[in-house]
C-alpha cells in the first residue's frame, strides 16, 4: 500500500453487536444493569477486606486486588459502549482506542497473574500450613502483586507500541464494542508480522506460564488432600480452593473461546459476543462466586453495614 493511500488516522468505528433501532435500548439497559452489579459487587469485597481485621490475611488481600481489577476492566470497556449506544453514534478517537486497548491489556494480564498468585497462596495454606503465615509474609504478597503490575504494564506497553508503528487504512471499523488488539491489528495495511510474532510469544509466555502455576499449584493440593485421613477435613481443605476453581475456570474458558470462536467461525464479528463473557460477564459474577459460600465475606458484609447475625 502506496503512503498516499493510507488516512489519516483520527478516529474510529466500533460497530458493536447490532445495528437495529428497536435493540439499542435493551443493550443499554443490559448493560448498565451489569456495569453497576459488576462496579457494586467488586466494591463490597473491596471496602469488605479493607475495614474488616478478620479479613486482613493473604487470600483476601489478593482476592481485593482480583475485585479493584475486575471493576477496572469493565470501566474500561462498557462506559464508552454505553455512551455510544445512548448517543447513537459509534466513533471512537484513535487516541482513545490506543487508550482503551492499552489499559484491556494491561488488566487482562493482571487478571491471569493474580489468579496465579492467588494459586500459589492456596497451595501453601494446604500443603504447607505450618510455615504459611511465614512463607506468605506481608512482604511477599506486597512483592508478588507489584511484580504483576510491572510485568503487565510491561506487556501492555510493548502491545501498544508495535500497534503505534502500523499504518491503518479505510474503512476503519472494528467489529466489536471495545477496542480489542486482535481487531486493531487486522486492520492494518501495513506489515503485521512482528505483532502476530509478538502476541503469540507472549500469550504463550504470560498466558500459558500463569496457567502452568495454578495446574502445577493444585496437582500438589489435590496431592495433599487426598491423604488427608477424614472426609470432613477433605471437605474443609476443598472448600477453599472451590472459589477460585471457579474463577480460573470462567477466566480460561471464556478467554479461550473468544479466540476459538473467532478462528472457527472465520469472522471477526463471532468474538464480540464472546468478548463479554470474560470482559462483562465473568467479573460481575466473581463477587457471588467469592461471597455466597463464605462465611468470612458474609460475616464481614454484615458487620460492615451493622447488621447482627
Amino acid at each position: 500500500m502506496e503512503p498516499g493511500n493510507e488516512t489519516q488516522i483520527l478516529e474510529f468505528l466500533l460497530l458493536g453487536f447490532s445495528e437495529e433501532p428497536e435493540l439499542q435500548t435493551f443493550l443499554f439497559g443490559l448493560f448498565l444493569s451489569m456495569y453497576l452489579v459488576t462496579v457494586f459487587g467488586n466494591l463490597l469485597i473491596v471496602l469488605a477486606t479493607i475495614t474488616d481485621s478478620h479479613l486482613h490475611t493473604p487470600m483476601y488481600f489478593f482476592l481485593s486486588n482480583l475485585s479493584f481489577i475486575d471493576i477496572c476492566v469493565s470501566s474500561t470497556t462498557v462506559p464508552k459502549m454505553l455512551v455510544n449506544i445512548h448517543m447513537q453514534n459509534r466513533v471512537i478517537t484513535y487516541g482513545g482506542c490506543i487508550t482503551q486497548m492499552y489499559f484491556f491489556l494491561l488488566l487482562a494480564a493482571l487478571d491471569d497473574f493474580l489468579l496465579a498468585v492467588m494459586a500459589y497462596d492456596r497451595f501453601v495454606a494446604i500443603c504447607h500450613p505450618l510455615h504459611y503465615t511465614i512463607i506468605m509474609n506481608p512482604r511477599l504478597c506486597v512483592l508478588l502483586v507489584l511484580g504483576s503490575w510491572i510485568i503487565s504494564v510491561l506487556y501492555a506497553f510493548l502491545q501498544n507500541s508495535l500497534v503505534l508503528r502500523l499504518s491503518f487504512c479505510a474503512p476503519l471499523e472494528i467489529p466489536h464494542f471495545f477496542c480489542e488488539y486482535n481487531q486493531m491489528v487486522q486492520l492494518a495495511c501495513s506489515d503485521t508480522f512482528l505483532n502476530d510474532i509478538v502476541m503469540y510469544f507472549a500469550a504463550g509466555l504470560l498466558g500459558g506460564g500463569p496457567f502452568i502455576g495454578i495446574i502445577f499449584s493444585y496437582s500438589k493440593i489435590v496431592s495433599s488432600i487426598c491423604v488427608i485421613s477424614s472426609s470432613l477435613g477433605k471437605y474443609k481443605a476443598f472448600s477453599t480452593c472451590a472459589s477460585h476453581l471457579t474463577v480460573v475456570f470462567l477466566f480460561y474458558s471464556t478467554s479461550l473461546g473468544v479466540y476459538f470462536s473467532s478462528f472457527a467461525m472465520h469472522s471477526a464479528h463471532a468474538s464480540a459476543p464472546a468478548s463479554v463473557m470474560y470482559a462483562v460477564f465473568t467479573p460481575m459474577l466473581n463477587p457471588f462466586i467469592y461471597s455466597l459460600r463464605n462465611k468470612d465475606i458474609k460475616g464481614a458484609l454484615k458487620r460492615f453495614f451493622g447488621v447482627n447475625s
